[in-house]
C-alpha cells in the first residue's frame, strides 16, 4: 500500500560492483540509510551487484541489500554478475533471474538480460509470451519492466553495444504489453528517454567510482501518486533533483536531462 502522503515510493538502485577495486562501501552505506528513510513500497536493483561473479561477491551485497528495510525486492542479475559462472551464486542468494511482482497496483516483470562471459545482452523471443501474459494477467496502475542493459540508447554512454540485441523486438512486445516504465542500469549514467507512450528511464552507479564524465554516484526514486510519476536522482550525502515527471493517463511529460547531458558531454 503507498504512504501515508499517499506515494507509492521504489528505490531504484543499480551497478553496486560489490567487493570491486572501485567499490565505495561508505556510498552504499549512506544510500541504504537515505532509502531506509524513505520507507520506499519496493526497491529494484537493475544488475551489476558483483564486480566477478565470485560467491563472496554475491555475499557481500546480499548482507547489504538485507539491510534495506522493505519486504519487496525486486534484483536482476547485470553482465558482470554472469561472469564466472556467476548466475549459479545468483539463484542460491537471490532466487530466479527473471521474477514477477504484483503489489499497490503496481506490476513490475524482471529479466535477465545477460549472456554469460559476454558485455552484451538481450532479451529472447521466446520470453515475449511470458512477458505479455504477465502484466495482461492481473490490472494494474502502472506496469514496470527491469533489465539491466539498455533498451534505448543513453549519450555518454559509448558504442551501441550497451543495447540489447533484440531491442527493437523487445520495444514492440513493451508497447503490445501496455507497459508504462522500463527501468534499467549498466553504464554508470542516468537518463530518460519517452517512445510512444513508454517511459525508459535509467539510473546510474550507487557506489562504483567507475564514472563517465563528470557523472556522480546516485541512484532513482520513483513517487507514484494516482496517474503522476515524479522520478529523481539522488546522490549518497549530496541531494537530488527531478529527471523526468510524467502522467500515465494524459501521457504528459517534461524531462529534465539537461544537467546530465552537461556532465557527460566534452568540456561539461
Amino acid at each position: 500500500m503507498p504512504g501515508l502522503d499517499g506515494v507509492f515510493r521504489i528505490a531504484h538502485i543499480s551497478d553496486l560492483h560489490c567487493g570491486g577495486p572501485y567499490f565505495e562501501p561508505n556510498l552504499l552505506e549512506r544510500a541504504i540509510s537515505e532509502i531506509n528513510d524513505l520507507q520506499p513500497d519496493l526497491v529494484v536493483c537493475s544488475g551489476d551487484l558483483t564486480t566477478f561473479g565470485f560467491k563472496h561477491e554475491y555475499q557481500l551485497a546480499r548482507g547489504y541489500l538485507d539491510r534495506i528495510d522493505c519486504q519487496s525486492l525486486v534484483v536482476v542479475p547485470g553482465n558482470h554478475d554472469s561472469r564466472n559462472v556467476g548466475y549459479v551464486h545468483f539463484e542460491e542468494l537471490f532466487g530466479d533471474r527473471n521474477s514477477v511482482l504484483r503489489k499497490g497496483g503496481v506490476a513490475v516483470v524482471a529479466v535477465d538480460s545477460t549472456e554469460p562471459d559476454l558485455d552484451h545482452g538481450q532479451i529472447g523471443r521466446g520470453r515475449y509470451p511470458w512477458i505479455e501474459r504477465e502484466f495482461a494477467a492481473c490490472p494494474a496502475d502502472l506496469r514496470i519492466f527491469v533489465l539491466h542493459h539498455h533498451l534505448l540508447p543513453v549519450p555518454g554512454t559509448g558504442r551501441e553495444r550497451n543495447v540489447v540485441y533484440d531491442a527493437g523486438d523487445a520495444l514492440e512486445c513493451l508497447l503490445r504489453a501496455g507497459v508504462h516504465l522500463v527501468l534499467s542500469g549498466h553504464k554508470h549514467v542516468p537518463y530518460a528517454w519517452r517512445l510512444e507512450n513508454l517511459f525508459v528511464v535509467n539510473t546510474g552507479t550507487v557506489s562504483s567510482l567507475r564514472l563517465r564524465g563528470n557523472t556522480r554516484p546516485c541512484y532513482n526514486v520513483v513517487e507514484v501518486n494516482g496517474t503522476h510519476v515524479d522520478i529523481w536522482r539522488r546522490h549518497p550525502f549530496h541531494g537530488h533533483e527531478r529527471i523526468i515527471q510524467f502522467d500515465t493517463g494524459t501521457f504528459e511529460y517534461e524531462k529534465y536531462t539537461g544537467r546530465i547531458d552537461a556532465e557527460v558531454r566534452a568540456g561539461g
